[in-house]
């Protein structure tokens, strides 16, 4: 069944109003918040729990999209994509961070390099006004 440019345009079919999935909608958002969250490193947490939210409601709105009078699955699969990415990169920031903090020298050599840039950094500050 095809449908005219002004049918499509307004939301139409046959005089049936066409609605796009608002889990698929939501799924995005999701998907999209989470994976911001993982990119920030320390709402990595968040970003797994925003993530599960946005996968969840990307298969319910891919199952809504198979309704008539529905769409929404580009927008499904978009949240899809999103959440899953964003559980991987910010599974791979939590997971090593912890492999790194729980590496009893990785944290001495972090705190050697600290060491050394602390020491670097100058005594005063150029044009710090000294009192006596």
């Amino acid at each position: 069944m095809a449908i005219s440019a002004a049918a499509a345009s307004s939301g139409t079919q046959g005089g049936t109003k066409i609605k796009t999935s608002a889990a698929a909608v939501f799924a995005l958002v999701f998907g999209v918040c989470a994976l911001v969250c993982a990119l920030t490193v320390l709402l990595s947490p968040a970003a797994l729990v925003l993530g599960v939210i946005a996968l969840i409601l990307a298969a319910a709105g891919l199952a809504m999209s198979r309704r008539p009078h529905v769409t929404g699955k580009g927008v499904a699969i978009g949240g899809l994509v999103t959440g899953l990415l964003a559980l991987i990169v910010s599974g791979a920031l939590i997971g090593g961070g912890a492999t790194v903090l729980n590496n009893r020298s990785a944290v001495d050599r972090l705190d050697k390099q600290v060491q050394k840039l602390k020491d670097k950094l100058p005594n005063k500050i150029p044009g710090q006004i000294t009192t006596k």
